[in-house]
Protein backbone atom coordinates (compact mmCIF):
# COMPACT_ATOMS: atom_id res chain seq x y z
CA UNK A 1 0.00 0.00 0.00
CA UNK A 2 0.78 3.75 -0.06
CA UNK A 3 1.31 5.35 2.84
CA UNK A 4 0.38 9.54 2.48
CA UNK A 5 0.75 11.90 4.84
CA UNK A 6 -1.54 15.80 4.40
CA UNK A 7 -0.18 18.38 6.35
CA UNK A 8 -0.96 21.95 7.14
CA UNK A 9 -1.36 24.69 9.12
CA UNK A 10 -5.00 25.12 10.80
CA UNK A 11 -6.80 26.98 8.46
CA UNK A 12 -5.19 26.26 5.20
CA UNK A 13 -7.47 23.66 4.30
CA UNK A 14 -5.70 20.39 4.92
CA UNK A 15 -8.99 18.10 6.03
CA UNK A 16 -10.57 19.52 2.84
CA UNK A 17 -7.35 18.05 0.94
CA UNK A 18 -7.83 14.52 2.98
CA UNK A 19 -11.64 14.67 2.33
CA UNK A 20 -11.63 14.81 -1.38
CA UNK A 21 -8.82 11.81 -1.66
CA UNK A 22 -11.03 9.74 0.81
CA UNK A 23 -14.02 10.81 -1.96
CA UNK A 24 -11.34 9.09 -4.64
CA UNK A 25 -10.82 6.39 -2.56
CA UNK A 26 -7.93 6.99 -0.17
CA UNK A 27 -8.60 5.47 3.31
CA UNK A 28 -8.51 8.52 5.54
CA UNK A 29 -6.64 8.37 8.88
CA UNK A 30 -7.60 11.64 10.60
CA UNK A 31 -5.48 12.71 13.20
CA UNK A 32 -8.08 15.15 14.57
CA UNK A 33 -10.87 12.65 14.27
CA UNK A 34 -8.44 10.19 16.17
CA UNK A 35 -7.60 13.23 18.79
CA UNK A 36 -10.94 12.92 19.49
CA UNK A 37 -11.71 9.54 20.23
CA UNK A 38 -8.76 8.93 22.49
CA UNK A 39 -10.15 11.12 25.06
CA UNK A 40 -13.50 10.75 24.90
CA UNK A 41 -15.26 9.62 27.65
CA UNK A 42 -14.17 6.76 29.66
CA UNK A 43 -11.13 6.48 27.84
CA UNK A 44 -7.48 6.27 29.67
CA UNK A 45 -6.38 9.39 27.74
CA UNK A 46 -8.88 11.42 28.90
CA UNK A 47 -8.02 10.22 32.30
CA UNK A 48 -4.39 11.37 31.64
CA UNK A 49 -5.20 14.48 30.44
CA UNK A 50 -7.40 15.27 33.62
CA UNK A 51 -4.49 14.17 35.85
CA UNK A 52 -1.80 16.02 33.92
CA UNK A 53 -4.15 19.51 33.77
CA UNK A 54 -6.64 19.06 36.60
CA UNK A 55 -10.39 18.49 36.66
CA UNK A 56 -11.00 22.01 35.08
CA UNK A 57 -10.51 20.33 31.74
CA UNK A 58 -13.60 18.37 32.45
CA UNK A 59 -17.42 19.55 32.26
CA UNK A 60 -19.88 18.92 33.55
CA UNK A 61 -21.06 15.39 31.25
CA UNK A 62 -17.84 14.02 32.00
CA UNK A 63 -16.66 15.15 28.62
CA UNK A 64 -13.54 17.05 27.57
CA UNK A 65 -13.61 20.78 27.71
CA UNK A 66 -11.91 21.39 24.50
CA UNK A 67 -11.94 25.41 24.81
CA UNK A 68 -10.24 25.39 28.52
CA UNK A 69 -7.66 23.09 27.03
CA UNK A 70 -6.62 25.03 24.40
CA UNK A 71 -6.54 28.32 26.55
CA UNK A 72 -4.12 26.35 28.59
CA UNK A 73 -1.71 24.87 25.85
CA UNK A 74 -1.61 27.32 23.01
CA UNK A 75 -0.14 30.22 24.90
CA UNK A 76 1.86 27.86 27.00
CA UNK A 77 4.60 25.34 25.10
CA UNK A 78 5.52 23.19 27.80
CA UNK A 79 1.92 22.78 28.72
CA UNK A 80 1.29 22.10 25.36
CA UNK A 81 4.20 19.73 24.74
CA UNK A 82 2.87 17.91 27.93
CA UNK A 83 -0.51 17.10 26.31
CA UNK A 84 0.89 15.79 22.89
CA UNK A 85 3.04 13.17 25.31
CA UNK A 86 -0.26 11.85 26.65
CA UNK A 87 -2.25 12.08 23.28
CA UNK A 88 0.42 12.15 20.32
CA UNK A 89 1.30 8.07 21.49
CA UNK A 90 -2.55 6.84 21.81
CA UNK A 91 -3.32 8.60 18.14
CA UNK A 92 -0.36 6.92 16.46
CA UNK A 93 -1.57 3.33 17.88
CA UNK A 94 -5.12 3.59 16.25
CA UNK A 95 -3.73 4.93 13.08
CA UNK A 96 -1.55 2.20 12.94
CA UNK A 97 -4.24 -0.37 13.52
CA UNK A 98 -6.23 1.48 10.82
CA UNK A 99 -3.20 1.53 8.45
CA UNK A 100 -2.86 -2.67 9.11
CA UNK A 101 -6.59 -3.10 8.35
CA UNK A 102 -6.84 -1.49 4.87
CA UNK A 103 -6.60 -3.28 1.53
CA UNK A 104 -2.89 -4.16 0.26
CA UNK A 105 -3.41 -1.64 -2.73
CA UNK A 106 -5.05 0.95 -0.83
CA UNK A 107 -3.79 4.72 -0.54
CA UNK A 108 -3.86 5.06 3.08
CA UNK A 109 -4.23 8.90 3.90
CA UNK A 110 -2.78 10.21 7.06
CA UNK A 111 -4.63 14.10 7.75
CA UNK A 112 -1.72 15.05 10.28
CA UNK A 113 -1.21 18.47 11.19
CA UNK A 114 1.44 17.87 13.83
CA UNK A 115 4.18 16.48 11.37
CA UNK A 116 7.27 18.74 12.31
CA UNK A 117 10.38 17.18 11.56
CA UNK A 118 12.22 15.02 8.88
CA UNK A 119 12.27 12.17 10.88
CA UNK A 120 8.70 11.85 10.77
CA UNK A 121 8.22 12.87 6.88
CA UNK A 122 10.45 9.97 6.63
CA UNK A 123 7.84 7.53 7.53
CA UNK A 124 6.05 8.25 4.36
CA UNK A 125 5.88 7.60 0.88
CA UNK A 126 4.63 10.74 0.00
CA UNK A 127 4.08 14.06 2.07
CA UNK A 128 1.54 16.37 0.67
CA UNK A 129 1.46 20.00 2.00
CA UNK A 130 -1.55 22.72 1.96
CA UNK A 131 -0.67 26.13 2.42
CA UNK A 132 -2.28 29.26 2.39
CA UNK A 133 -1.41 32.87 3.33
CA UNK A 134 -1.81 34.44 7.43
CA UNK A 135 -4.26 36.75 7.31
CA UNK A 136 -6.67 34.42 4.79
CA UNK A 137 -6.63 31.47 7.50
CA UNK A 138 -7.41 33.82 10.20
CA UNK A 139 -10.34 34.77 8.48
CA UNK A 140 -11.28 31.32 7.81
CA UNK A 141 -11.01 30.45 11.56
CA UNK A 142 -13.22 33.56 12.71
CA UNK A 143 -15.78 32.53 9.87
CA UNK A 144 -15.75 28.99 11.72
CA UNK A 145 -16.63 31.11 15.26
CA UNK A 146 -12.94 31.66 16.78
CA UNK A 147 -11.72 34.83 17.89
CA UNK A 148 -9.16 36.70 15.80
CA UNK A 149 -6.50 36.62 19.07
CA UNK A 150 -7.07 33.08 19.38
CA UNK A 151 -6.66 31.88 15.60
CA UNK A 152 -3.44 34.09 15.61
CA UNK A 153 -2.11 32.51 18.89
CA UNK A 154 -3.08 28.69 16.85
CA UNK A 155 -0.98 29.61 13.97
CA UNK A 156 2.03 31.13 15.38
CA UNK A 157 1.59 27.93 18.45
CA UNK A 158 2.86 26.05 14.35
CA UNK A 159 5.40 25.77 12.30
CA UNK A 160 5.33 27.97 9.51
CA UNK A 161 4.79 27.05 5.90
CA UNK A 162 8.24 27.83 4.87
CA UNK A 163 9.85 25.11 7.44
CA UNK A 164 6.85 23.30 6.48
CA UNK A 165 7.20 22.74 2.96
CA UNK A 166 11.05 21.43 3.61
CA UNK A 167 9.06 18.02 4.69
CA UNK A 168 6.83 18.23 1.56
CA UNK A 169 7.15 16.49 -1.78
CA UNK A 170 3.50 18.17 -2.86
CA UNK A 171 2.52 21.34 -2.12
CA UNK A 172 -0.97 22.84 -2.68
CA UNK A 173 -1.71 26.37 -2.62
CA UNK A 174 -5.51 27.27 -1.22
CA UNK A 175 -5.58 30.60 -2.04
CA UNK A 176 -9.27 30.36 -3.61
CA UNK A 177 -12.44 28.86 -2.56
CA UNK A 178 -12.98 25.02 -1.82
CA UNK A 179 -14.17 23.98 -5.43
CA UNK A 180 -10.46 24.77 -6.48
CA UNK A 181 -8.69 23.30 -3.82
CA UNK A 182 -10.76 20.03 -4.30
CA UNK A 183 -10.13 19.99 -8.52
CA UNK A 184 -6.26 20.22 -7.45
CA UNK A 185 -6.35 17.11 -5.07
CA UNK A 186 -8.15 15.62 -7.90
CA UNK A 187 -5.57 16.10 -10.24
CA UNK A 188 -2.91 14.98 -8.04
CA UNK A 189 -4.78 12.07 -7.29
CA UNK A 190 -4.79 10.82 -10.84
CA UNK A 191 -1.35 12.41 -12.13
CA UNK A 192 0.52 11.49 -8.97
CA UNK A 193 -1.05 9.20 -6.42
CA UNK A 194 -2.49 6.72 -8.12
CA UNK A 195 0.26 6.17 -10.42
CA UNK A 196 2.87 5.86 -7.60
CA UNK A 197 0.42 3.21 -5.46
CA UNK A 198 -0.20 1.04 -8.68
CA UNK A 199 4.14 1.36 -9.79
CA UNK A 200 4.43 0.46 -5.99
CA UNK A 201 2.53 -2.45 -5.76
CA UNK A 202 4.09 -3.88 -9.33
CA UNK A 203 7.09 -3.06 -7.91
CA UNK A 204 8.06 -0.65 -11.43
CA UNK A 205 9.60 2.21 -11.73
CA UNK A 206 8.41 5.34 -12.82
CA UNK A 207 8.89 6.41 -17.13
CA UNK A 208 11.91 8.33 -17.42
CA UNK A 209 11.91 11.79 -19.20
CA UNK A 210 15.06 11.63 -20.87
CA UNK A 211 18.06 14.02 -21.31
CA UNK A 212 16.37 17.36 -20.67
CA UNK A 213 18.25 19.50 -19.20
CA UNK A 214 17.02 22.31 -17.27
CA UNK A 215 18.13 25.31 -14.81
CA UNK A 216 19.38 24.66 -11.73
CA UNK A 217 16.42 24.46 -8.77
CA UNK A 218 16.66 25.55 -5.15
CA UNK A 219 14.14 23.01 -4.20
CA UNK A 220 16.92 20.01 -5.62
CA UNK A 221 19.04 20.23 -2.02
CA UNK A 222 15.75 20.12 0.12
CA UNK A 223 13.74 17.14 -2.00
CA UNK A 224 17.52 15.37 -1.43
CA UNK A 225 17.38 16.41 1.93
CA UNK A 226 14.06 14.70 2.36
CA UNK A 227 14.69 11.38 0.05
CA UNK A 228 17.56 10.90 1.78
CA UNK A 229 15.81 10.66 5.48
CA UNK A 230 13.25 8.38 3.30
CA UNK A 231 16.02 6.25 2.18
CA UNK A 232 18.18 5.79 5.43
CA UNK A 233 15.00 5.04 8.07
CA UNK A 234 14.09 2.26 5.28
CA UNK A 235 17.93 0.97 5.41
CA UNK A 236 17.59 1.20 8.98
CA UNK A 237 19.74 4.27 9.09
CA UNK A 238 22.32 3.93 6.29
CA UNK A 239 24.67 6.86 4.44
CA UNK A 240 22.92 8.72 2.18
CA UNK A 241 24.62 11.48 0.02
CA UNK A 242 23.58 13.72 -2.86
CA UNK A 243 25.61 12.83 -5.74
CA UNK A 244 25.62 13.96 -9.39
CA UNK A 245 24.80 17.16 -10.69
CA UNK A 246 21.78 17.78 -8.81
CA UNK A 247 24.33 18.31 -5.81
CA UNK A 248 26.84 20.70 -7.88
CA UNK A 249 25.18 24.03 -6.52
CA UNK A 250 24.54 26.23 -10.23
CA UNK A 251 24.93 23.45 -12.57
CA UNK A 252 22.07 22.78 -15.31
CA UNK A 253 20.95 19.47 -15.18
CA UNK A 254 18.22 16.47 -15.50
CA UNK A 255 15.71 17.03 -13.31
CA UNK A 256 16.81 13.95 -11.44
CA UNK A 257 17.76 13.30 -7.71
CA UNK A 258 20.98 11.58 -7.87
CA UNK A 259 21.31 9.51 -4.23
CA UNK A 260 24.06 7.27 -2.94
CA UNK A 261 23.31 4.79 -0.22
CA UNK A 262 26.45 3.22 1.77
CA UNK A 263 26.53 -0.42 2.10
CA UNK A 264 29.36 -2.53 3.35
CA UNK A 265 29.25 -5.20 0.82
CA UNK A 266 27.09 -6.21 -2.18
CA UNK A 267 24.94 -8.97 -0.27
CA UNK A 268 23.41 -6.38 2.32
CA UNK A 269 22.77 -3.97 -0.66
CA UNK A 270 20.45 -7.27 -1.78
CA UNK A 271 19.00 -7.12 1.63
CA UNK A 272 18.00 -4.12 1.56
CA UNK A 273 15.94 -4.55 -1.50
CA UNK A 274 12.26 -5.17 0.02
CA UNK A 275 13.11 -2.43 2.04
CA UNK A 276 13.55 0.33 -0.41
CA UNK A 277 11.17 -1.43 -2.65
CA UNK A 278 8.56 -1.10 -0.16
CA UNK A 279 9.56 3.12 0.50
CA UNK A 280 9.10 4.02 -3.12
CA UNK A 281 12.08 2.86 -4.28
CA UNK A 282 12.52 -0.50 -6.69
CA UNK A 283 14.95 -2.33 -8.29
CA UNK A 284 16.47 -1.27 -11.68
CA UNK A 285 16.91 -4.74 -12.95
CA UNK A 286 20.19 -4.96 -15.58
CA UNK A 287 22.23 -2.26 -13.90
CA UNK A 288 24.63 -3.78 -11.10
CA UNK A 289 27.96 -1.92 -12.35
CA UNK A 290 29.58 1.65 -13.32
CA UNK A 291 32.08 1.83 -16.13
CA UNK A 292 35.29 1.13 -14.56
CA UNK A 293 38.23 3.76 -14.34
CA UNK A 294 40.41 3.80 -15.73
CA UNK A 295 40.42 1.13 -18.37
CA UNK A 296 41.55 -2.33 -17.09
CA UNK A 297 40.53 -1.47 -13.76
CA UNK A 298 39.04 -4.61 -11.17
CA UNK A 299 35.59 -4.90 -12.07
CA UNK A 300 34.77 -5.61 -8.62
CA UNK A 301 35.25 -1.94 -7.44
CA UNK A 302 32.65 -0.37 -9.71
CA UNK A 303 29.75 -2.70 -8.79
CA UNK A 304 26.56 -1.85 -7.12
CA UNK A 305 22.75 -2.11 -7.09
CA UNK A 306 20.50 0.79 -8.47
CA UNK A 307 17.28 1.80 -7.91
CA UNK A 308 14.45 3.91 -8.74
CA UNK A 309 11.64 6.18 -8.32
CA UNK A 310 8.57 4.10 -8.39
CA UNK A 311 6.52 8.15 -7.82
CA UNK A 312 5.94 9.78 -11.31
CA UNK A 313 6.57 13.26 -9.79
CA UNK A 314 10.13 12.80 -8.66
CA UNK A 315 12.88 10.85 -10.34
CA UNK A 316 15.69 9.66 -8.30
CA UNK A 317 18.65 7.51 -9.09
CA UNK A 318 19.32 5.22 -5.63
CA UNK A 319 22.63 4.19 -6.53
CA UNK A 320 23.78 1.42 -3.99
CA UNK A 321 27.52 0.91 -3.59
CA UNK A 322 30.44 -0.51 -1.21
CA UNK A 323 31.77 1.62 1.37
CA UNK A 324 35.49 2.85 0.07
CA UNK A 325 35.22 1.47 -3.11
CA UNK A 326 36.50 3.09 -6.08
CA UNK A 327 32.94 3.49 -7.63
CA UNK A 328 31.74 5.04 -4.23
CA UNK A 329 34.73 7.08 -3.67
CA UNK A 330 34.32 8.30 -7.64
CA UNK A 331 30.92 9.64 -6.99
CA UNK A 332 31.80 11.76 -4.23
CA UNK A 333 35.23 12.95 -5.57
CA UNK A 334 33.52 14.14 -8.75
CA UNK A 335 30.55 16.07 -6.99
CA UNK A 336 33.43 18.11 -4.98
CA UNK A 337 35.70 18.64 -7.71
CA UNK A 338 33.01 19.84 -9.63
CA UNK A 339 31.88 22.17 -6.87
CA UNK A 340 35.45 23.31 -6.42
CA UNK A 341 36.76 23.89 -10.04
CA UNK A 342 34.30 26.06 -12.16
CA UNK A 343 36.50 25.53 -15.05
CA UNK A 344 35.80 21.67 -14.82
CA UNK A 345 32.07 22.50 -14.11
CA UNK A 346 31.67 24.63 -17.52
CA UNK A 347 33.58 21.99 -19.22
CA UNK A 348 31.42 19.22 -18.36
CA UNK A 349 27.97 21.04 -18.69
CA UNK A 350 29.16 21.87 -22.02
CA UNK A 351 29.46 17.97 -22.86
CA UNK A 352 26.26 17.56 -21.45
CA UNK A 353 24.49 20.36 -23.14
CA UNK A 354 26.21 18.88 -26.43
CA UNK A 355 25.05 15.24 -25.69
CA UNK A 356 21.67 15.70 -24.43
CA UNK A 357 21.14 17.94 -27.97
CA UNK A 358 22.64 14.45 -29.64
CA UNK A 359 20.15 12.11 -27.96
CA UNK A 360 17.04 14.58 -27.19
CA UNK A 361 14.52 11.73 -28.56
CA UNK A 362 16.12 8.95 -26.39
CA UNK A 363 13.69 8.74 -23.51
CA UNK A 364 15.64 6.43 -21.45
CA UNK A 365 19.00 8.94 -21.39
CA UNK A 366 20.72 5.24 -22.15
CA UNK A 367 22.49 7.14 -25.13
CA UNK A 368 23.27 10.10 -23.02
CA UNK A 369 24.83 8.63 -20.48
CA UNK A 370 26.72 6.67 -23.05
CA UNK A 371 28.04 9.15 -24.89
CA UNK A 372 29.70 11.07 -21.82
CA UNK A 373 31.67 7.95 -21.07
CA UNK A 374 34.97 9.36 -23.35
CA UNK A 375 35.02 12.47 -21.69
CA UNK A 376 34.38 10.94 -18.17
CA UNK A 377 37.41 8.27 -18.84
CA UNK A 378 39.75 11.09 -19.27
CA UNK A 379 38.63 13.00 -16.21
CA UNK A 380 39.05 10.33 -13.83
CA UNK A 381 42.64 10.95 -13.82
CA UNK A 382 42.31 14.71 -13.60
CA UNK A 383 39.87 13.96 -11.17
CA UNK A 384 42.22 11.92 -9.17
CA UNK A 385 45.29 14.26 -9.64
CA UNK A 386 42.83 16.73 -8.15
CA UNK A 387 42.05 14.71 -5.31
CA UNK A 388 46.11 14.00 -4.46
CA UNK A 389 46.78 17.95 -5.10
CA UNK A 390 44.07 19.10 -2.68
CA UNK A 391 44.13 16.84 -0.36
CA UNK A 392 40.80 15.20 -0.77
CA UNK A 393 39.12 12.85 1.28
CA UNK A 394 35.51 11.19 1.59
CA UNK A 395 33.80 13.06 4.32
CA UNK A 396 32.80 11.76 7.84
CA UNK A 397 29.80 9.86 7.76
Amino acid sequence: MLIVAVTGGIGSGKSTVSAALGQLGAVIVDSDVLAREVVAPGTRGLAAVAEAFGAGVIDARGALDRAELARIVFSDPAARATLEGITHPLVRSRAAQIQRDAAADAVVVNDIPILTTLTVAATFQLVIGVRAAPDLRVARLVGRGLAESDARVRIAAQIGDDERAALCDVLLDNQGDREQLVESAGTLWRSRIRPFADNAMARRRATGSGPRLVDPNPRWPIDARRLAARISRAAGGGRVDHIGSTAVPGMPAKDVIDLQLTVPDLDAADDLGPALTAAGFPLAVGFDRDNPHPAGADQQQWRKRLHGNADPGRSVNLHLRVRDSQGWRWALLFRDWLTADPQVAAEYLELKRSVAAAHASDPTAARYAEAKEPWMALAYDRGMAWAATSGWQPAAG
